[in-house]
């Protein structure tokens, strides 16, 4: 009777934590294709990954920028442009 008990116990455990992953992720699926568009003739010098960002780095006609993209929904966060002191 105890174990059948502890048994009802854990399979209703296992079940909650599944239905509160599910219904946690609040919809914020990424979406299957996004199209970032790039100045004419820029280049994708290297990509990385965060925690919750993807940081793009692109090299603009001699000028590099980095862009950072919110993982999760694949809008973009911010740029930081370089540029030389004259």
């Amino acid at each position: 009777m105890l174990s059948g008990v502890a048994t009802l116990i854990g399979i209703a455990v296992v079940i909650g934590v599944v239905g509160y992953r599910i219904f946690r992720s609040d919809g914020s699926v990424a979406p299957g294709e996004v199209v970032a568009m790039l100045p004419k003739g820029a280049k994708i010098v290297s990509t990385a990954t965060s925690e919750d960002r993807i940081v793009v780095t692109v090299d603009v006609g001699g000028s590099v920028e980095i862009r950072t993209y919110d993982l999760h929904s694949l809008q973009a966060r911010g740029r930081l442009r370089f540029a030389n002191e004259p």
